[in-house]
């Protein structure tokens, strides 16, 4: 009798759980994560909408600046956050639902600097570089000896890059031209000077540690069906 109650009472727990919508944190990096009339919106917010409806699930999705939308899904159970970097230091802290990007980034500067000269990662150390608060990149330079100017997300990094406050910003380059139109910069305001190739990785949607494993099984099944169904939205 104990055991018959105990699963209705997990059934019960599943279906309130599919019912109520489900904290998703993001931040702003167009054209995957945009705001538009106060909702998440782009390219890549389809596809975890996408994810979560082929789940029978409701995602909450919202934007924050990334070291809040980081703390947030580090530290609040059954929240989940996308797109997320899978790096070493953080393969224990959460669980991976599976890739929904890829990275490939590397220096970004104005284009009106002919003295920004980079032929090796080493090279950019001279230079005044914006970076964001928990960022696998900014852990990854940081790893190699880098000193940079930390701030709260990719947007006040280009806002001080076009300030001129600092020299180099880090960035995909198919994400620049996005922020750059995003921000309505002619099409040849900013450049890509440098790939590193450290910092080419897979970000996934990933889900804090201490999120019921019921809503992890669900999200992690309906993902294989949507990458079988339609692929991963972030191929090149």
């Amino acid at each position: 009798m104990k055991y018959i109650l105990y699963s209705l009472f997990l059934i019960c727990s599943v279906y309130v759980q599919a019912k109520e919508p489900i904290l998703v944190v993001t931040e702003l990096a167009p054209p995957n994560q945009v705001l538009i009339d106060g909702e998440v919106a782009g390219e890549g917010t389809q596809f975890i909408r996408d994810i979560f409806a082929e789940a029978d699930l409701t995602p909450n999705i919202q934007m924050y600046p990334w070291a809040r939308a980081y703390k947030i899904a580090d530290e609040l159970k059954n929240t989940f956050i996308y797109s997320l970097a899978r790096t070493v230091e953080r393969e224990e802290k959460f669980y991976w639902i599976g890739p929904v990007g890829r990275f490939e980034l590397g220096f970004i500067g104005l284009s009106e600097r002919d003295d920004l000269i980079i032929n090796t990662t080493e090279q950019a150390k001279v230079y005044k570089i914006a970076m964001q608060r928990n960022d696998f990149s900014t852990q990854t330079l940081a790893k190699l000896g880098f000193e940079v100017v930390l701030t709260s997300d990719i947007q006040k990094s280009y806002s001080l890059l076009l300030a001129k406050k600092v020299d180099l910003i880090v960035d995909d380059p198919l994400y620049m031209k996005q922020m750059s139109d995003y921000l309505k910069l002619k099409p040849a305001h900013l450049k890509f000077i440098y790939k590193i190739d450290e910092l080419t990785i897979d970000a996934y949607l990933a889900a804090n540690k201490k999120t019921d494993m019921h809503l992890i099984e669900a999200l992690q099944a309906a993902f294989l069906k949507i990458k079988q169904k339609k692929g991963l939205p972030y191929e090149r």
